[in-house]
């Protein structure tokens, strides 16, 4: 058989070649990364359950600083005393509950399944700290967190964070003054669940009011800001029956 010496033939042969040798580097590095990656994102979540009941190392009134990933698992161990999923009316014993994705949890309920939640138990100071994951929408992609109750269902800290946000705008939901402003904050109004509103105009720049369900808005990010009300409500409404097992109320 006869070699077909045509030059755009060697071209296209040389193309596909290359196509493979280079999506086989690309598979071969993702199959060595995955591992790291894995490690790099539950390190993450054990640093933001972490912040979230108030362990970290912030150094002054702005900062905004995890427990290093050198240490975070060990600080997590030794204050993360439970773990839970809750699946309907079930509620399980999980040592890797923090690691379940809350957004397909939320896309199973909405679905009409019944999602499973996780609750992060914590311990410190002689307090318990009920830490539950949040996903929402912002203004221009994803925004989620978490947020740490007391068995008053009074918020003892969050952590949230974003995708897309505007910089200096919508993106100042992870900033400490905003994050710091929930808490003592209570999710219920009375004896109604009511979550934690972002308030445009609520008249309490400095957040005195604490029975008010509401936090001061940030400037220029209104739908952001409407994003993490939402946000909060969806999740206190997904576990309103395991946070009336905890109130006091």
């Amino acid at each position: 058989m006869a070699i077909n010496t045509d030059k755009n033939v060697y071209t296209v042969l040389f193309a596909t070649g290359m196509v493979v040798v280079v999506g086989s580097i690309l598979a071969f590095l993702a199959s060595a990364l995955k591992p790291r990656i894995q490690e790099n994102e539950r390190f993450e979540k054990q640093q933001n359950i972490l912040y979230a009941m108030g362990v970290n190392e912030n150094e002054d009134e702005g900062s905004v600083n995890f427990i290093s990933t050198e240490e975070v698992e060990e600080v997590f161990s030794q204050y993360i005393t439970r773990q839970l999923v809750i699946k309907g009316d079930s509620i399980a014993e999980d040592d890797e509950a923090y690691l379940i994705d809350m957004k397909k949890q939320l896309a199973i309920a909405k679905s009409g399944d019944t999602p499973s939640l996780p609750v992060m138990i914590g311990e410190k100071d002689g307090k318990t700290f009920y830490i539950i994951p949040m996903y929402g929408k912002g203004l221009w992609d994803a925004i989620w967190g978490h947020i740490a109750l007391d068995n008053n269902l009074v918020v003892q800290g969050v952590y949230f964070d974003h995708k897309g946000e505007t910089p200096g705008l919508g993106a100042n939901i992870k900033a400490r003054y905003f994050m710091d402003d929930f808490a003592g904050e209570s999710i219920l109004d009375g004896t109604r669940y009511a979550g934690i509103e972002v308030a445009k105009g609520n008249n309490d720049p400095l957040n005195q009011d604490k029975d008010d369900n509401q936090v001061d808005a940030l400037a220029g990010a209104t739908i952001t800001g409407n994003g993490v009300s939402a946000m909060i409500s969806e999740t206190v409404n997904l576990y309103k029956d395991y946070l009336q097992s905890i109130s006091t109320h």
